[in-house]
């Protein structure tokens, strides 16, 4: 199965997934946001498989960046927002034959099997 895994190299937790995947032996391909960011109608797949809230790297200074009116916008707004600046999506994005299948990384190994295999 084809898997890609999409984010920074730098990000914590996009190490983990990928050594995660490594241990498990599931292969899968490499997308770094930077060199090659993701165009909206990847994010819009994305938000409408997630969800816009699941997806918002709340942590980061992108996102803290944004104004208060942040809580009110519409998953359109948020698409329009992580095409701009794809650091305000939450890391590591996965996909499995192409379907987006986690956002993040957590779950116990059993559960991310069943996403992932």
């Amino acid at each position: 199965m084809g898997r890609t895994v999409y984010g920074i190299p730098t990000c914590g937790t996009v190490k983990k997934a990928r050594a995660w995947l490594d241990a498990h032996d599931l292969d899968h391909a490499w997308v770094d946001f930077r060199a090659t960011p993701p165009d909206r109608a990847q994010i819009a797949r994305w938000v409408e498989a997630f969800g816009s809230a699941p997806m918002r790297n709340t942590s980061g200074g992108a996102y803290r960046a944004l104004g208060d009116d942040k809580a009110t916008w519409t998953d359109a707004q948020w698409i329009d927002a992580f095409t701009a600046d794809p650091m305000l999506i939450r890391r590591p994005v996965i996909e499995r034959d192409g379907t987006p299948v986690l956002v993040g990384f957590r779950g116990s190994d059993d559960d991310l099997l069943a996403r992932l295999r």
